[in-house]
């Protein structure tokens, strides 16, 4: 087997951040332990943490070390403790920021329902279905980087943020979107509103073209609205959904209460520079502190970079089972315990996985991967 030295930056930034990262890197630590591989941590500052030690929410030393690392581990960022700022200085400016400077344009959330948490989910499930979608969110453009114009004031203040796309930047995170279609159950749904907005004309048209080079994959397009609300209705007809940046931004975290929990939902950025793994569910200020936060979507993002950055398919594997296993095991926090349920923490979680984890590798050790 091939043993792996990578170099993975940790910016565990705001709120439950840090502690869900401390989750995901005693996870990395297990895997590199059991599996023999040497992962070497490199911990900076980032959003709102980083306005208070360097005056700025993306300091440049943690810009060039993102840009030379093997893979970027990011907690989450923000806080009303820095809502005050300008909105180019806030903690969410530096998000953008290091989105742009690392060139990443594609943003891909799975969203899976776990079997044993399906008491959970506010819907549902025929026995026969189940919750299994990725959502292929555009995340460099539309209504987040267009221009923005505030003027005037108090009374006769207005506001305005624009939305642009061109054919090249629907096309890239199109094809993506297909090719992962190609490798799942064959099925695309392209989300837009091209009955009112003239950029979702554009993305309709674009997709729909490039759809004639996948003649394998079944292409739906539809109006967001109706999307948001097929989610609720009848959420196990998706495989893949494609989404603009603001709607997919919104989809996503409708699609994550389907499974019963923000907490639970890993992502991951791409595009021309080092991949970017975060948890979808924000830094969550009134939890922090508390070791009261979900651990399972910071060690899910872990195991999509073992995946898909360090091409290490077992040892993902390895870290999803395990998770699977501390869920059937019954060990719940807070957000995912069920009433009269005894709820454990953030850290206590992610010492269970980390033992499934060690025993699933001591099985793979004793077995091999063919068995």
């Amino acid at each position: 087997m091939t043993r792996a030295n990578k170099t993975i930056v940790v910016v565990s930034g705001d709120g439950i951040g840090p502690e869900v990262i401390r989750a995901a890197i005693s996870i990395l630590e297990e895997c590199a332990t059991a599996f023999g591989h040497r992962f070497e941590f490199i911990e900076l500052p980032f959003g709102g943490i980083a306005i208070d030690r360097c005056g700025e929410p993306l300091p440049i030393e943690t810009l060039n070390a993102c840009r030379k690392a093997d893979a970027v581990l990011l907690g989450a960022v923000g806080g009303a403790k820095w809502d005050s700022q300008p909105l180019t200085r806030r903690p969410e400016a530096g998000l953008l920021g290091l989105r742009k400077e690392l060139g990443l344009y594609i943003n891909l959330r799975p969203v899976r329902l776990f079997e044993s948490l399906r008491a959970i989910s506010p819907i549902r499930l025929d026995e026969d279905e189940t919750i299994d979608l990725e959502i292929v969110r555009e995340l460099a453009g539309g209504i987040y980087f267009g221009p923005r114009q505030i003027s005037g004031s108090e009374t006769n203040e207005s506001a305005s943020d624009t939305e642009i796309y061109s054919v090249k930047e629907i096309e890239r995170v199109a094809l993506y979107a297909f090719q992962r279609a190609v490798a799942r159950r064959k099925r695309l749904a392209s989300i837009d509103k091209a009955n009112v907005l003239a950029s979702s004309g554009l993305w309709r048209r674009t997709v729909e073209r490039l759809s004639e080079n996948f003649s394998e994959v079944k292409l739906e397009s539809l109006y967001v609205d109706n999307a948001a609300m097929q989610l609720v209705l009848r959420p196990a007809q998706f495989d893949v959904m494609l989404t603009s940046n603001m709607f997919g931004d919104i989809l996503s975290d409708e699609a994550a209460g389907l499974v019963g929990s923000i907490g639970l939902i890993p992502s991951m950025s791409l595009g021309n520079g080092t991949a970017l793994y975060e948890p979808i569910h924000g830094s969550a200020p009134q939890l922090a502190g508390k070791n009261s936060a979900n651990p399972i979507g910071a060690i899910l993002c872990a195991a999509m970079l073992l995946r898909e950055s360090f091409g290490l398919h077992r040892e993902a594997a390895a870290v999803e089972k395990a998770v699977d296993h501390a869920l059937a095991a019954g060990f719940r926090t807070p957000d995912i315990a069920r009433e009269g349920c005894k709820a454990i923490s953030c850290s206590e979680m992610a010492a269970h996985i980390c033992v499934a984890l060690a025993e699933s590798a001591m099985e793979t050790e004793k077995y091999g991967w063919g068995v």
